[in-house]
């Protein structure tokens, strides 16, 4: 992978970047998603977000390499505090887990003022992406779920909707995505079956645990996901 061609969560992610948008790529790494968006003409400004000392010299490496230096502002930073409020339309989180994505944003709110669009590719815990964005007036509007080198992927798009009353996901589309339980597309099957026969696998542990008092909430937890799976997939 490169600022030339992306991974295929990467490229996917690119697609839903708001065209001639100023867009924020948070944990943005070797800086190849803001690249690729200013070579391809999918945004006009890129600001890249890595609060890693490493990463970050790579990525101004890489965005002078490119000789991007006017079109990409490389900065160093813990999340959304390497942004002005209404200095972005769209941002971008990709490859993190879902309960450190929805951090990041809860932590930054106010930087959120002005954003049009979120682009988020969670590697696990999607959920909680979900979740936080119902709690704050967020409307999910696409989701794409993709397998690439034995690792599935989803990504969620949500858009601002601060004048809309609260939205509401059932306990199922929290957990497997509005979109993506309705589309069942092959990759999806194949993640939530492979959800189940490990889910399974720990209730059956749990079942054979000598103190049940300590674990009810969690078989609870788990139950109620095989439940909601089952009911979607059969």
């Amino acid at each position: 992978m490169n600022s030339e061609k992306l991974s295929k969560r990467l490229e996917m992610v690119s697609q839903y970047v708001l065209k001639n948008s100023t867009f924020a790529d948070i944990g943005s790494d070797h800086a190849y998603l803001p690249c690729y968006a200013i070579k391809k003409g999918l945004a006009k400004y890129a600001i890249a977000g890595e609060v890693v000392e490493g990463p970050y010299q790579t990525a101004k490496q890489q965005v002078m390499e490119c000789g991007y230096e006017s079109s990409i502002s490389v900065r160093k930073g813990d999340g959304l505090e390497v942004l002005q409020a209404n200095e972005v339309d769209c941002i971008t989180i990709a490859g993190m887990g879902g309960p450190l994505i929805a951090s990041i944003l809860e932590n930054g709110k106010d930087r959120l003022l002005g954003v049009k669009r979120l682009i988020l590719q969670p590697n696990i815990g999607a959920n909680h992406i979900r979740n936080w964005c119902v709690q704050n007036n967020w409307v999910i509007i696409a989701e794409e779920i993709l397998e690439e080198d034995e690792k599935i992927y989803e990504i969620i798009v949500a858009e601002n909707n601060e004048l809309a009353e609260v939205s509401h996901l059932t306990d199922a589309e929290l957990l497997l995505g509005p979109f993506l339980m309705k589309e069942k597309s092959d990759v999806f099957i194949k993640k939530w079956s492979d959800e189940l026969k490990q889910w399974r696998i720990i209730l059956d542990r749990m079942n054979l645990a000598e103190n049940q008092e300590k674990i009810i909430e969690k078989k609870l937890a788990i139950e109620k996901n095989i439940s909601l799976v089952e009911e979607v997939l059969t």
